[in-house]
This record gives C-alpha cells, structure tokens and sequence, in this order.
C-alpha cells in the first residue's frame, strides 16, 4: 500500500497511537514532509470530515482525529523549517462569529505554515471587530475567514464591511473558505479568494501575494 494513503487512512481509523511511527517510517522511505501532509494528513482528514458532515462518526471521533493529526504535524512542520521553506507573507486566520469549528481551519493554518507562511490563528467565534483589531494592529497581506455553518457565513460579509468602515479594506486581502463556502459566494461578498481546500487554500494564498510583489 502506498504509504501517504497508510497515513490518510490511520487518521480515518483514528490510529492515534500508531501515526508518530507511521509518519517516521514513510520520512524514512523517502517521502518528503510535505507530500506527506498533502496526500496523507489533508486527504485523510478531509474523509473524516465527509463522514461527520453525513452523521457516520461525531464530535469523539472527529477530536481524535483531530489529535492524530496534531500529532503528525508535530513530526512534520519542524522538517519542512528546517529544509529552508523561504517566508512568503503574513497571515491572520479564524472562524467566524458564531462558529465553533476549527478542524479545517487548522488544516489550512498548517499547510500555510509548512509553506512558508507565518499565521496568526485567532480561533473560533471571531466577530468582525477582532478580525478588524488584528488587522491593524499587525502587518499581514492575508486574513482568512472560516465556516463551516451556512448560517454563519454572513458573518463574512459582515466582517468585510467592518474592514471597508475601518478604512482597512486595501490592507489585506481576504480569503474565506469553509465546506459549505463556494467561489461564488466569496464573489457575491467581495472576498478576493476561496480555497476549496488546503491545497487550494495554499495555492491561492501564494498567488495572491505574487500580484501584491511589485
């Protein structure tokens, strides 16, 4: 068996105790960190969340998951530090007012951070006025806005209009994303980008930093 799909399917079967020395013996094969969070980490972690979106696993499960996966990136992220992942730009990230969910957004938070980006998570339940205090107080390209609830994605048009009343709209570049986000609704809103997934969330975050490098 491919050993990223071994890593993808020990985060769905909750393998929490078994992932440190799989994700040790796969670097030892020769498979570079990043592919493994890639094809195994966000793949697996993905699955899982499918599965809680259509009530076959809940909230448990979906924690241990969570854990399995922490502890892979605890492996990971120093290796792809220390293979000189060049710094590319600042990044300010969080859930949505309202918003408990945080496993997605902690996908994309390391992803970001494996390639180069440096991110400041500001959790869960983030209403417009922090987002907007964050984005002044610090000097960042991007602000990221998570959701996984359909009602509370409103929450991030509200916090793009806090940033336009603020003056503080030209400052960043706002990407949303969430599973029920679509690239239209990040139109309808304004936003300047949407990644479907980490991946995706990666690359778009890297694009839209290369069209603000003069």
């Amino acid at each position: 068996m491919d050993r990223t799909k071994q890593i993808s399917e020990a985060i769905v079967q909750l393998k929490w105790d078994e992932i440190a020395a799989l994700t040790n013996e796969t670097l030892e094969a020769g498979i570079p960190a990043l592919e493994i969070i890639d094809r195994g980490l966000v793949l697996g972690m993905s699955a899982v969340g499918i599965k809680f979106r259509d009530g076959e696993v809940f909230l448990p499960e979906l924690l241990l998951s969570a854990k399995t996966m922490k502890t892979a990136l605890e492996i990971l992220l120093p290796i792809l530090s220390q293979q000189g992942t060049g710094f590319i730009g600042r990044v300010i990230i969080g859930t949505v007012s309202g918003d408990l969910h945080d496993i997605g957004k902690k996908i994309v938070t390391s992803m970001l951070q494996g390639n180069g980006f440096e991110v400041m998570d500001l959790g869960v339940d983030v209403d417009p006025e922090r987002f907007m205090e964050a984005v002044r107080d610090n000097d960042v390209q991007i602000l990221g806005l998570s959701a996984l609830l359909t009602s509370t994605m409103p929450m991030m048009e509200a916090t793009i209009k806090a940033l336009e009343k603020a003056g503080l709209r030209q400052k960043v570049k706002v990407m949303v994303g969430g599973a029920s986000v679509t690239q239209a609704y990040a139109d309808q809103i304004g936003a300047d980008g949407y990644g479907a997934d980490a991946v995706a969330a990666v690359e778009k975050a890297r694009a839209l930093i290369s069209a603000q490098s003069p």
